[in-house]
């Protein structure tokens, strides 16, 4: 008995625990409606025939869903977000890990180039895109350089597919517009990623890298053996943040390139918005919308669940 009312005790809500719940409870109702209602309404309307003006939901299945996958532009959007994907995920970790090893070597100026680094940080991606709309018009920035070796590239008018294939209803391969999209973005992006890599050198004890080198390990062997290893962590987290920006990527490419032509720049983030507030098929773009959520989860979700695997352990 005795040991029954002491369960009891135990298990009562404390003063403190029902403070917390109270100053908790506004966010977990703001989230709840804001993001999973939003969420949950949307899913709703994807599956409706809400495509005009005058509001219809009545059901309408996968319907929105299969035409989205037998369309010609969803299927290049498809196509050019994965490797706009592949691409900037690449040069984003090679490019940042490279400049925070050289930062890491107690160069003079150190402060000055970190701080270069980072300043597109400061920037937003419509920025971003109208500087390099420019930059890379084929008329005028860099052309205009080029065009004195003869050099007359395209950048993102071109609409060549590099090692293309026949895939549904267009050509799968590498568009070559993409890849000045990819610049503009890595350009911007670039320093998030040294600054990360940065942190993770400072990280790791000096120590490790004398022992290493007592061994008879060369300079390369350090690096390739000991310090990159360790950086795993920070190169996942980079995947993860650069993949989630990638997937649901909009603002650069509206303004630097918008759709372009035969689609070779556009992305779902764009189709959607024109879909949904130029077209008035609001079905259409929630189903987008939600496939864009299913994209982002196939990277976010695993990282999640591997993160609490690795907090229970």
């Amino acid at each position: 008995m005795a040991k029954a009312v002491q369960a009891k005790r135990k298990k009562k809500i404390t003063k403190d625990q029902w403070t917390a719940f109270g100053f908790l409870m506004p966010s977990f109702i703001l989230i709840l409606v804001f993001v999973y209602g939003f969420i949950s309404w949307t899913g709703y309307v994807s599956l409706s025939n809400y495509n005009t003006i005058v509001p219809d939901f009545s059901f309408a299945g996968l319907k929105n869903y299969i035409y989205l996958f037998h369309d010609f532009r969803f299927q290049s959007d498809l196509r050019n977000t994965v490797f706009f994907t592949i691409f900037f995920i690449l040069m984003v970790i090679v490019l940042g890990g490279g400049f925070a090893i050289l930062i890491d070597q107690k160069l003079k100026g150190e402060s000055f180039f970190r701080n270069i680094f980072l300043f597109p940080m400061a920037l937003s991606f419509i920025v971003t895109g109208v500087v390099w709309q420019w930059l890379l018009n084929p008329s005028t920035g860099f052309n205009k350089f080029l065009s004195v070796f003869g050099i007359h590239p395209k950048w993102y008018t071109d609409t060549n597919i590099l090692a293309g294939f026949k895939w549904g209803s267009i050509e799968f391969g590498v568009p070559v517009a993409i890849i000045a999209v990819v610049i503009a973005a890595v350009w911007q992006m670039t320093g998030f990623s040294m600054a990360m890599y940065l942190a993770g050198l400072r990280g790791i004890p000096d120590e490790l890298r004398e022992a290493a080198r007592m061994d008879g390990a060369s300079e390369f062997q350090v690096y390739r053996k000991v310090v990159l290893p360790m950086l795993a962590p920070i190169t996942v987290s980079v995947i993860i943040i650069m993949a989630h920006i990638s997937l649901k990527i909009f603002d650069l490419i509206y303004a630097m390139t918008g759709a372009g032509a035969n689609f070779v720049t556009d992305v779902p983030g764009v189709y959607m918005f024109e879909t949904t507030f130029r077209g008035n098929y609001y079905a259409n773009g929630a189903a987008i919308a939600i496939i864009m959520l299913l994209l982002v989860a196939v990277f976010i979700v695993p990282y999640l669940w591997s993160a609490r695997k690795g907090d229970k352990a």
